[in-house]
């Protein structure tokens, strides 16, 4: 068969190609590929109409005239000119053939994820499509059949097909909803539309960019809003977040051709009626073929969607009229108006004008507030604001992020950096208890509650209220005495300026400080009495639009009670100009983050991330005991070493408790790099010599001492290369190094190069001065090296006159879990080991321990001072992470989760072929990723990609090794169970997401 249409092919389109059949259910379609380019040679089925042929060439044309950018297949004509042409196939049998271009991409069906961007670029594609198809027409659209969405209700004589009474009900329900949108659906303007844009119809590249629509031949004529609902049936299906990926795909619509608010409307009802043909469709085909159970399989993510309990309908259109900058609810335009134009005459709600009030932020960038923003204790609660509190009224604001919100009910997920509501929908007036709030303007109550939970609203009411032209509208009042509505009940008619209730004091309205949460709403779709006072700020489009700033209210301008933003774009061009291009962001959506709390980190929008990739904040981002260390020490004094102070020892004996023999003498010093370069100092001093040895990619500092001997740096681009008195050897990498672990031998041949690196040195006439490693190569990848392989080191160095320097920056401290330092697990004892960032958990100190021995010869040489080095503040901190190690148990803690990381990570190995090795101890992990297991080659660009998207999902990560191929997760020791779930689950998921695949 092939070679007959390959002949074909090669005689009616002058094209020399070898032919591979494609799966088809009714005709034959074959891929080609001639001269570098992917075709698609069409074979319709005998008997297929030439108008069906001929409207999809036809409409491809016309649209890749219209939209030249449409991402369309393009039509190769037959050596005649002609789009189409007439056939005989091996038979005898005429057959319709055209021939097109091949589009590059996979199935939506098939891409992960089904990310909000990449919906909203198929939303404006539809757009331009169905704006450029508004002027075709075609004979062929008149032809009746089932996926004719407006005359869908041919399925209500075959309801019973559907013989679960549930699942039917559900589709009776739809119908009717059907009938009655169907007078409003005829009155909309007909055209030519895809019809059939579902999952398997668009294409996506690896990326997730749209590359293709393809496939006209259900091309119809209707109301263009059927083509937006048929589209939006497959892109909700399965969605994590279907009321969002729906807005997404019609606010990219919007944009190429902006919607009505009729027709807005009628797009969940029609979306729906769409899956009741497919669902009615494939139950009447699975009788009439009982052997094919892909075709009921195929009606799952149908029934998944249909049978959602938690989508309304009033609330689902809200978001999508947000979604196109339309007026969230019929008549909202006209509320707004009102309120406008009567700013300034509407009773003060407080019985007096609020112009002078001061103004208290409450934001997640002006506050400290709550100090653990997973929890808001009563006591903070009642004391909210006290700082701003002068026996008189001050205003919180609409529109602001705040961390106050800490019950699971603001949680929109099961993990703690899921989705979160943050962001204020109201105006606060806080004011003494008892206060008497004064009716804006005249109103009927619609609720009266007492709410008793924690941090509820205590007692609260609803006023119904209602434009010149009749649009209700409604305001809260929340945080009221109980008592003060007692007087009231539902239907009850509140005047304009009455004293109708009064402010609550914290036993009675909800554990907060006495004061008004006054909230505006425009339509209580979806809401019912129970309003959300605070939003998701990634959902500020819908519930901004339906709560807006109710200042109009208060007789106040929008701006004067309105958040401003800390706008991340212009922090970020600040920072772009005033720094030097080389002081790098991690990510390529830069984090702005303003609260920390154990290992969690909060952006200007109270967003939660997870972290898991800073080491720096050992015992946990924001430490109470670290704080009043801190404040209490600057209350007193800070000087340096050149002064006695009880805290200077205090801390070389808390250090000098962790260290094992002869290590007995310590420096105290500001960082890291400066601990490297003083380790370097004392090395030379003791030993004479001045040559280093160290494992390739490792990093020690960034000064001009700390690089020399930091290979991830000198041989970076850019970099300044080796220095004769460097000598490197290979970072023991027992997984992917010139060394395997397979080989029984790997540590011994690691260690031989040391040979060669100290014949080197006396090569050059000089003299080894010593060995310099992070025990646990961290920049290098995150490496274990092979027992045995460090005590060959250190006694080969020492044999040589060498001193060896552990660098315990990334590893000390507890971080192994079973080991306090990673030299222990490699059974040696160096002559001076270096401690940073982590044990001033964010305070700049460094440590410097060493042997009696080794201290004196460098005592020989000039005094050392570091100014701040050993400060009484930095000693006190530092002593104090230590001690918040051991009484937390944070070591175990690291153990513990370390294992249940690693046990996790392991299992995902055997799912994803990406991961190459999994590698680590306690909370120091790695995982490889290669884009072949045999070969081990890095997959730099999926690493890149996973720390992105796992960013994306608020968790952070980094990534290290030589190809920076290596996943790095280093949380703080605080991390907790959960969050090792929460890891791992977004990890699997991401792992299998198309562009991650090998």
């Amino acid at each position: 068969m092939s070679h007959h249409w390959q002949a074909a092919l090669k005689t009616h389109f002058n094209l020399a190609a070898d032919l591979k059949r494609l799966d088809g259910e009714y005709d034959l379609n074959f891929t080609a590929r001639a001269d570098g380019k992917d075709y698609i040679f069409k074979v319709m089925r005998e008997g297929c109409p030439v108008d069906l042929v001929d409207m999809q060439c036809k409409a491809i044309r016309h649209l890749s005239t219209k939209f030249p950018d449409l991402p369309l297949p393009e039509l190769v004509p037959t050596v005649d000119g002609a789009l189409y042409t007439t056939l005989p196939d091996e038979h005898g049998a005429e057959r319709l053939v055209w021939l097109q271009t091949r589009l590059t991409g996979t199935c939506y069906a098939d891409h992960m994820p089904k990310r909000l961007e990449m919906i909203e670029q198929l939303g404006t594609y539809l757009g331009q499509m169905d704006a450029g198809l508004q002027d075709f027409t075609h004979p062929q659209h008149a032809v009746p059949f089932k996926w004719h969405l407006p005359t869908g209700e041919w399925i209500a004589a075959h309801t019973d097909s559907i013989t679960d009474p549930a699942r039917r009900g559900i589709i009776e329900q739809i119908l009717q909803q059907f009938a009655a949108l169907k007078p409003a659906l005829e009155a909309l303007p007909a055209q030519a539309i895809h019809n059939d844009l579902n999952d398997y119809n668009i294409l996506v590249t690896r990326e997730g960019d749209i590359s293709g629509l393809i496939d006209f031949g259900d091309m119809t004529a209707s109301p263009r809003i059927c083509d937006l609902a048929i589209a939006g049936a497959y892109v909700v299906l399965d969605h994590e977040t279907p009321e969002r990926a729906l807005a997404a795909l019609v606010r990219g619509y919007h944009k190429a051709t902006p919607l009505t608010a009729a027709e807005v409307d009628l797009l969940l009802p029609l979306l729906r009626m769409r899956l009741a043909v497919s669902v009615v469709n494939s139950t009447i085909e699975a009788a009439e073929n009982p052997d094919d159970p892909y075709i009921t399989i195929s009606q799952a993510p149908a029934w998944r969607f249909l049978e959602l309990g938690d989508i309304d309908a009033g609330l689902m259109n809200a978001r999508l009229r947000a979604a196109c900058d339309l007026p969230v609810v019929e008549g909202a335009d006209r509320v707004l108006d009102y309120l406008n134009s009567n700013r300034g005459s509407f009773a003060p709600l407080m019985g007096k004008p609020l112009d002078d009030a001061p103004l208290g932020p409450l934001s997640v960038a002006a506050v400290a507030a709550p100090r653990n923003p997973f929890d808001m204790p009563l006591a903070e609660a009642a004391t909210l604001g006290a700082e701003y509190d002068t026996g008189d009224m001050w205003i919180g604001l609409w529109g602001e992020p705040r961390l106050i919100y800490t019950a699971p009910a603001f949680r929109q997920g099961p993990w703690k950096s899921s989705d979160r509501r943050t962001v204020h929908l109201a105006v606060d007036v806080f004011a003494p208890a008892g206060t008497p709030l004064f009716a804006p303007l005249d109103g009927v109550v619609e609720v009266i509650e007492n709410r008793t939970n924690h941090l509820d609203y205590g007692g609260v009411i609803i006023l119904r209220h209602e434009a010149p032209d009749g649009t209700p509208f409604f305001t809260l009042y929340g945080h009221l005495a109980p008592d003060s509505l007692s007087s009231l009940k539902t239907g009850d008619t509140v005047a304009k300026g009455t004293a109708f209730c009064a402010l609550g004091d914290a036993s009675e309205n909800g554990g907060w400080a006495p004061h008004v949460h006054f909230q505006l709403a425009l339509t209580t779709d979806g809401m019912g009495h129970d309003w959300p006072g605070v939003a998701n700020p990634d959902e500020m489009g819908l519930w901004g639009g339906v709560c807006p700033n109710p200042a109009a209210l208060l007789n106040l301008p929008d701006d004067a009670v309105a958040y401003q933003p800390m706008p991340k774009a212009e922090t970020l061009g600040k920072r772009r100009r005033h720094f030097g291009e080389n002081v790098k962001l991690s990510y390529s959506d830069p984090a702005m983050f303003l609260r920390g709390w154990k290992h969690h980190l909060f952006d200007e929008w109270g967003r939660p991330h997870l972290d898991a990739y800073n080491n720096v904040p050992h015992v946990g981002h924001a430490h109470p005991r670290i704080q009043a260390i801190a404040a209490d020490q600057l209350m007193r004094m800070n000087s340096n070493t050149r002064y006695l102070h009880p805290a200077q020892t205090d801390f070389a004996d808390t250090v000098l408790a962790k260290m094992p023999d002869p290590l007995s003498v310590c420096f105290f010093v500001n960082s890291g790099t400066e601990a490297n370069e003083l380790a370097l100092r004392l090395a030379a001093a003791h030993s004479g010599g001045r040559d280093i040895i160290t494992a390739n990619h490792g990093y020690h500092g960034n000064t001009t001492g700390a690089i020399a001997i930091s290979a991830y740096k000198f041989n970076a681009k850019g970099g300044v290369g080796q220095a004769d008195w460097v000598q490197l050897v290979d970072v023991a990498d027992d997984f992917a190094g010139p060394f395997r672990r397979e080989d029984p031998d790997c540590a011994d041949k690691y260690a031989a190069q040391i040979d060669g690196a100290i014949a080197a040195v006396s090569a050059r006439g000089s003299k080894v001065s010593g060995w310099i490693s992070e025990v646990f190569p961290s920049v290098g990848g995150q490496i274990i090296p092979p027992q045995g392989y460090l005590p060959q080191v250190y006694a080969k160095i020492r044999a040589a006159g060498g001193v060896c320097i552990a660098d315990e920056v990334q590893t000390g401290l507890g971080r192994l879990g079973e080991y306090y330092f990673a030299f222990e697990q490699q059974g040696v004892t160096p002559d001076i080991v270096v401690l940073g960032k982590p044990i001033g958990n964010g305070h700049p100190i460094g440590v410097v321990v060493t042997t009696p021995e080794i201290a004196a010869s460098f005592a020989q040489g000039p005094e050392y001072f570091s100014t701040f080095g050993g400060s009484t503040l930095s000693c006190r901190i530092g002593a104090e992470v230590l001690k918040i190690v051991d009484d937390e148990g944070l070591q175990d803690n690291a153990r513990q989760r370390g294992q249940e990381l690693l046990d996790g990570l392991r299992k995902l190995q055997e799912k994803h072929a990406v991961i190459g090795d999994i590698r680590g101890m306690g909370l120091f992990v790695g995982v490889d990723l290669v884009t072949n297991r045999e070969t081990r080659a890095p997959a730099t660009e999926i690493a890149d990609r996973v720390i992105n998207r796992m960013k994306e999902n608020r968790i952070l990560i980094g990534s290290e090794g030589a190809h920076h191929n290596v996943l790095k997760i280093r949380p703080p020791l605080t991390i907790e169970a959960d969050d090792i779930k929460r890891i791992l689950h977004q990890l699997d998921s991401i792992f299998s997401e198309t562009a991650c695949q090998p």
